[in-house]
């Protein structure tokens, strides 16, 4: 059993005197935990970019498949070229309606007459200049 000691124990002043390089053990410490759960997040985080990579790519060949397919089965009803040019054109018709909606929806995103955050911040700045009405 491990009974106390004063002649072992350590006075306060010695005690005080130890207490910054414990702290800076402890902080220590604490930066390599940190680092070390970083890097184990960061890896996972990469394999999951890999993931997703390696699907992107795949999905880019099934979308080849698809069109190729379509192609075919237009094949059925009319010659080859035509069926080419009938899913050509449905890809180009699909692509100008992306690219509209994407267009609206970018100056939608960049109006900035009416924005509620506009007129907070002018406000502050008039209140700060001391002018403007205030309630």
């Amino acid at each position: 059993m491990n009974e106390f000691n004063p002649k072992r124990s350590k006075g306060l002043f010695e005690l005080v005197g130890e207490l910054p390089g414990h702290a800076r053990d402890l902080v220590v410490a604490e930066i390599a935990a940190y680092k070390a759960e970083l890097i184990r997040k960061g890896k996972s985080i990469g394999f999951g970019a890999a993931m997703f990579a390696a699907a992107a790519f795949l999905l880019f060949w099934v979308v080849a498949v698809l069109i190729s397919s379509a192609i075919m089965a237009f094949a059925l009803v009319l010659p080859g070229w035509a069926a080419a040019l009938v899913v050509a054109a449905i890809l180009l018709l699909i692509i100008l309606l992306l690219v509209v909606i994407g267009v609206a929806r970018i100056k939608a995103g960049t109006n900035t007459e009416g924005e509620p955050i506009k007129e907070a911040i002018q406000h502050d700045v008039e209140a700060v200049k001391g002018e403007g009405v205030y309630e």
